[in-house]
């Protein structure tokens, strides 16, 4: 495969094809990243351009991140990068990353060459976060095969402006990794597209991709899986179901994601203009740093 031409044609065409891995975690770290390579492959083998795993993908989500040293994550992030290189395939995963001694819950994006070209670690921590990481402080803006995109993770769909600002910048694509870990009964009623992911497409008209874990995740923990990719008019292209690891995928036309609303925005009401001209200056400067 042609590499260089693929990405022009791709963006000539303004179509990618994307995926939501909808995961069962595994025990171990081991486990967990012949996993998500054996998806990277099978959604490579499909034609996906890019592919999301959910939060904390390389190591699952209900475990003591304590006992888990920056070696064994790194040495599970060279091989997905590997297989991202082999596969020529956008991957983004999530995983717990150092810097030093701080910990951080993170998404690691890498290039179709298996290069890491982005790392956004997410700001606002749940209580069970914030027991091992520390908080990010930079918004996430990236691009892949020449298109622009943003991430949040999990708990973050509550915070409409770290989605919003990005936008604004010139995403159109929204990722959102997810670890679902809630009572059964909790983790039932955000089954059905109940999550609000529709209506942040639409505010903001840009595509949105969402992947989940799915199923117990021990503890009488549950994750309510309904991974999916939302069109920016709203309308859910791809849907995972509630109780199987499986990937979704959907072919994303760019020429809709024209984030009409987020232009606007910047515009009205006109006393708004010169703050939010400041708070992108102040969101690309914190990018560049």
């Amino acid at each position: 495969m042609n590499l260089s031409s693929t990405s022009f044609s791709k963006n000539k065409l303004r179509r990618l094809k994307v995926a939501a891995a909808q995961m069962k975690f595994c025990p171990g770290i081991e486990q967990n990243v012949a996993n998500i390579i054996a998806m990277i492959e099978r959604a490579a083998s499909d034609g996906a351009d890019i592919v999301l795993f959910p939060e904390c993908a390389v190591t699952g989500y209900n475990c003591d991140f304590a006992m888990i040293s920056a070696g064994e994550i790194d040495s599970g992030l060279e091989k997905i990068a590997a297989a991202a290189r082999q596969t020529r395939c956008n991957v983004l995963v999530g995983s717990p990353t150092f810097a030093g001694r701080k910990r951080f819950n993170s998404l690691v994006v890498f290039n179709r060459r298996g290069r890491e070209i982005f790392r956004y670690s997410k700001i606002h921590l749940t209580p069970r976060d914030a027991r091992w990481f520390r908080p990010g402080n930079a918004l996430a803006l990236f691009h892949l095969d020449g298109v622009p995109c943003t991430a949040i993770i999990c708990h973050e769909r509550r915070f409409p402006e770290l989605v919003r600002l990005p936008v604004m910048m010139g995403a159109q694509i929204i990722f959102h990794p997810n670890a679902g870990l809630d009572s059964l009964a909790v983790s039932k009623t955000k089954r059905g597209g109940h999550d609000g992911i529709a209506i942040r497409a639409f505010e903001n008209q840009a595509f949105y991709v969402f992947a989940n874990s799915v199923g117990p995740q021990g503890d009488e923990l549950w994750s309510a899986g309904d991974s999916k990719i939302v069109a920016p008019d709203s309308r859910v292209l791809a849907l995972a179901n509630n109780r199987d690891e499986m990937l979704v995928q959907a072919e994303l036309d760019l020429r809709q994601a024209g984030r009409r609303y987020a232009i606007e925005a910047l515009k009205q009401p006109a006393f708004l203009r010169e703050h939010w001209r400041a708070m992108l200056k102040a969101c690309k400067a914190r990018l560049r740093e």
